[in-house]
């Protein structure tokens, strides 16, 4: 497969659906995306409730996202922004990463019990692809629980 990426990227309207629908498994990674595309995008998670806690995350990190429900709301915007943010299961964790990767500054990620959960050395991996990334022991951490930086 060859993957060449369009000069505009346009954001989408996604309903989660049981097989052989969209996967609530990628919703989030989705959002993370939308959040960067022009105009306005729709989610409906109608798998999961509770299937939106990264969207606070992703909030700090400058996206415009509304919710109401079962329902986001992403009205994308020209950038994100390096921000500390919590991943507070798997699937928000990896959107967390995929967000920080397209940010402008540093983007500190706590939380990784849950992404080390489903991405065994996650960092070494993104680095591979080219990434400035490494795992740190925040100072004065009482938990002794590591962030992605």
């Amino acid at each position: 497969m060859r993957v060449i990426p369009g000069l505009i990227h346009r954001g989408t309207d996604i309903e989660t659906l049981p097989y052989p629908g969209f996967p609530t498994d990628m919703q989030a990674l989705f959002m993370s995306l939308l959040t960067l595309c022009e105009g306005n995008s729709v989610i409906t998670e109608t798998v999961y409730e509770n299937r939106l806690g990264h969207v606070p995350e992703l909030i700090r990190m400058g996206a415009h996202i509304k919710v109401k429900g079962n329902h986001a709301v992403v009205r994308g915007v020209p950038f994100l922004s390096g921000a500390p943010v919590a991943g507070t299961d798997l699937r928000a964790s990896a959107a967390l990463v995929v967000a920080a990767l397209a940010a402008e500054g540093q983007t500190t990620i706590s939380g990784l019990q849950y992404l080390d959960r489903g991405y065994e050395n996650i960092e070494a991996k993104l680095r591979g692809l080219g990434a400035r990334v490494e795992r740190i022991q925040p100072q004065g951490s009482l938990l002794g629980v590591p962030s992605l930086v």
